[in-house]
């Protein structure tokens, strides 16, 4: 027997063209190969000296005008640039974790020690507490007249004890840890005597390498240091008066200071500045697409709240 089929019942339809998705696809390749290619043009091809913008808070990314990465990113070029003559700290921070604050501070030193460059540091409104102790990197520095340094310390927190508050509601919390210690800091019972000092002695750890960073920086012992050490601000003139900075002037005078120290009539000047960026196609145009989500829109962020998942080290000076 021989069956014959309906050649136009079993005819295969042809597959839809999906161009809409091929078009979005080579949009996002053009813009990763751009990322990748893109070259900053406002570094100038002869001498110049290098300012660096450290604003807002020292951490990982505030989200706003301060980025980690990208400021060690910046001093990695510095280095490699041999028409790079000088480097100008250009400085408006209160502050912000110990971590990114000391590795901000190595970072410059390593400028110092690869290149032999020199130095300054040009704080605007604040070099507070984290902010000063990058500072003391510098070989001179200078602040304007209405500024504000100072607030040499450490602080650790926040501690929340939420203990009695549960106790008249009636609520209860409970946990398993290996060890008297291991929870400590929670928000459901109070810090014991043991663990405030365990506490303590970290900060004072801290302390003694923020002290010791100033010593250094400004050529002091660490007795006067700590004498001055004790958490107050301090206003440009009372900064100069106890040898924290080196004298109160606006920023165009300290960068026309240091084109006279480099022996330059005139020099040009590479301006280095974080711009968080604000939509999918900044983020697209810096090789990171995922940031978008994780970074430009994070609940935090949009809601000017603080998310404190675990008590911080920090170098701060303000409403941390």
């Amino acid at each position: 027997m021989q069956i014959e089929l309906n050649e136009q019942e079993y005819t295969l339809k042809p597959k839809r063209k999906r161009t809409g998705i091929k078009v979005i696809a080579a949009l996002l390749l053009l813009c990763v190969t751009m990322a990748f290619l893109t070259v900053d043009t406002d570094i100038p091809t002869g001498d110049h000296i290098a300012v660096l913008d450290i604003m807002g808070t020292i951490s990982e990314n505030d989200g706003y005008t301060y980025d980690q990465q990208y400021l060690l990113n910046s001093i990695d070029t510095m280095i490699a640039d041999e028409h790079n003559k000088a480097l100008i700290l250009h400085i408006d921070s209160p502050g912000g974790t110990v971590y990114e604050t000391d590795e901000l501070y190595l970072k410059i030193m390593e400028y110092k020690t690869y290149t032999g460059r020199p130095v300054y540091a040009a704080v605007e409104n604040y070099a507070a507490s984290g902010g000063y102790y990058v500072a003391c990197a510098a070989e001179a520095i200078y602040a304007n007249r209405n500024a504000t340094t100072g607030s040499i310390g450490v602080i650790m927190g926040e501690f929340l004890d939420l203990s009695e508050l549960l106790d008249n509601i009636g609520v209860g919390v409970s946990f398993v840890a290996t060890g008297s210690n291991k929870a400590m800091g929670n928000s459901y019972e109070p810090l014991t005597e043991e663990q405030r000092a365990i506490y303590q002695e970290i900060c004072d750890e801290s302390f003694a390498q923020f002290v010791s960073i100033i010593a250094k920086g400004r050529s002091m012992n660490e007795e006067a240091v700590r004498i001055l050490a004790d958490g107050r601000i301090y206003t440009a003139k009372q900064a100069v008066q106890n040898g924290l900075i080196d004298g109160i002037e606006p920023f165009q005078t300290t960068l026309e200071r240091m084109t006279y120290d480099l022996g330059y009539d005139t020099i040009e000047v590479a301006h280095y500045s974080y711009n968080a960026p604000d939509t999918f196609m900044d983020y697209m145009m810096l090789g990171d697409p995922i940031g978008y989500f994780t970074k430009g829109n994070d609940m935090e962020k949009q809601s000017g709240l603080k998310v404190n998942k675990q008590p911080e080290l920090l170098m701060y000076y303000g409403n941390w």
